[in-house]
């Protein structure tokens, strides 16, 4: 395993690419810098990246259909870089499968926390994923979807793959190991091991809906992660 994580900043304003890289290089992180799309798609091509910093207002191709190309084609964290105010840029950059979100102007400090903590994630499923044991794999079932909790992968009906990120498998294997049970926003982010995230961030229902759209027949009548108002989420058992 590689010592040295490669991140690739994607702005295209220079002073905060250099700023954000000299910062994150004196951290010891090995860092490309890119100016768009063209320049984010050669530094991963055939490269090996753990996550990319991600600003979603740039010209020509924005972050928002950079964070689905990555999505796509990587299994690499990504942070998405918003206008102070911009929800519904934050909404969408979660919607797309974006592992986390900071405001501009970013603070450099907070920058670096929010990168170690994905990091940090990605690479607790990389390990656990690797130790699984081939004849004794943990499964749990999604109503007509499969969980694999050793190779960190969901099935379809069909066995075909359905992608998740870090955050969304952390969520499922929260829900899994506590069946019917009611469990708060602020259990499942401890239970997913978010601790960064504020008390009161509600951007864990972005997450929760996204999960909902990839394995409920009708994600607006759940049936498998319901919602218990006032209290949080269940994950339910009952068939039918």
């Amino acid at each position: 395993m590689q010592s040295q994580k490669h991140i690739v900043v994607v702005d295209d304003e220079p002073g905060i690419r250099e700023t954000i890289q000299e910062y994150l290089e004196l951290h010891d992180f090995q860092v490309t810098a890119a100016g768009g799309g063209e320049e984010l798609r050669r530094a991963v091509d055939g490269n090996d990246v753990d996550l990319v910093l991600l600003d979603i207002r740039m010209p020509g191709e924005d972050g928002l259909s950079l964070a689905r190309f990555l999505r796509a084609e990587k299994e690499v964290g990504i942070i998405m870089l918003t206008a102070a105010g911009e929800v519904v840029d934050r909404i969408v950059g979660l919607e797309m499968g974006a592992d986390d979100y900071l405001a501009k102007p970013v603070d450099l400090r907070e920058l670096l926390a929010r990168i170690k903590a994905v990091l940090r994630r990605s690479e607790r499923t990389q390990v656990e994923a690797e130790s699984g044991q081939p004849d004794g794999v943990r499964l749990a079932r999604f109503g007509r979807f499969t969980l694999n909790l050793d190779s960190h992968k969901l099935f379809g009906p069909d066995g075909g793959e359905i992608p998740l990120t870090g955050m969304e498998f952390d969520l499922l294997k929260a829900f899994a190991d506590n069946p019917n049970r009611v469990l708060s926003r602020d259990q499942l982010l401890n239970l997913a091991h978010n601790r960064d995230w504020e008390p009161f961030d509600r951007s864990i229902d972005i997450r929760i809906a996204r999960i909902r759209r990839k394995i409920e027949g009708d994600p607006a009548k759940p049936q498998v992660i319901k919602t218990v108002r006032g209290a949080g989420y269940i994950y339910s058992t009952a068939k039918g």
